[in-house]
């Protein structure tokens, strides 16, 4: 019963945390940013984010740097009030190229069929 929650509680905590970046004001920070992973501990206290973006590897760890220093408590305290938490999951955000990647193939792909 207790994975049921967390794979609930996750997704929800995936779905706000991708409304709240698209809301946050910071110029710093790529509006273009994906979340493709997210995994919360088991007693919910951490939660490891891996997101990337579009426009590439550089603007990807650029963002993850800022949201990891001067945006995190504010996801934080907002992932609190709108999903109404007893406990907030610390979190973690961590790089991931994975968009970036999946666009190289696609061109390799493309081509070929040329």
């Amino acid at each position: 019963m207790a994975g049921y929650k967390i794979n609930r509680v996750t997704s929800d905590i995936k779905i706000c945390l991708s409304e709240l970046l698209r809301e946050v004001k910071d110029p710093r920070i790529s509006k273009l940013l994906s979340i493709i992973k997210l995994n919360v501990s088991g007693d919910m206290s951490y939660a490891a984010v891996y997101v990337s973006a579009i426009e590439g590897k550089e603007k990807t760890e650029e963002s993850v740097k800022i949201l990891n220093k001067s945006a995190n408590g504010y996801l934080r305290r907002e992932l609190g009030s709108r999903m109404k938490l007893r406990k907030v999951p610390e979190l973690k955000f961590i790089a991931d190229n994975s968009i970036e990647n999946s666009a190289h193939i696609s061109e390799i792909i493309d081509s070929f069929g040329k």
